[in-house]
């Protein structure tokens, strides 16, 4: 996804839902920040998505451009409709999200993750699609280890995973930088 079609399923959520501020939580928010992040940042084909004012019309999106959609097909990305709690995110990310906002999202408006939150956001599951995220985030030196540190601090977990995520932190941040 590039940050063109970004604006295109904020633009098209918008319209399914009659709402005009959503909230993108996902990789893809990653586009908000970097609107030119390289490739390795951007190999989904959804943005993981939800009405800001009211996140119970996600299903309407889901349904209506989510995934195997007509939309899906015919321009071969999607919007994924996700909650409010499909992100596990530090204290005070509202405060920190980034406005996607152009002609091309037709009076409509995306909140992304700020990329602190949205790498903290990918520590907590951790899959592999996740550390190689995180991993190419960190080597771009778009992160910084002592703002991840802090924000940690406020993230609504159990004390066993925040432990888990601060020795991931230490271990990526140690890491040889392939850039």
């Amino acid at each position: 996804m590039n940050r063109s079609q970004l604006e295109h399923l904020i633009r098209a959520a918008s319209a399914v839902s009659g709402e005009r501020h959503l909230v993108i939580v996902g990789s893809q928010a990653i586009l908000g920040q970097y609107p030119d992040a390289p490739r390795t940042l951007r190999v989904s084909v959804e943005a993981d998505l939800y009405p800001r004012d009211h996140p119970e019309l996600a299903d309407l999106i889901d349904g209506a451009i989510g995934e195997l959609s007509l939309f899906h097909q015919h321009f071969g990305y999607y919007a994924q409709g996700v909650g409010p709690t499909t992100a596990v995110l530090p204290e005070g990310w509202q405060q920190r999200l980034v406005e996607v906002s152009s002609p091309d999202t037709a009076g409509a408006t995306g909140w992304c993750l700020d990329v602190h939150d949205l790498v903290l956001a990918k520590y907590v599951p951790f899959r592999e699609k996740d550390e190689v995220f995180i991993r190419e985030v960190i080597a771009l030196r778009w992160v910084r280890r002592d703002r991840l540190q802090r924000l940690l601090r406020t993230l609504p977990v159990a004390e066993p995973v925040r432990a888990r995520i601060a020795e991931q932190i230490q271990r990526h941040f140690a890491e040889p930088r392939q850039r």
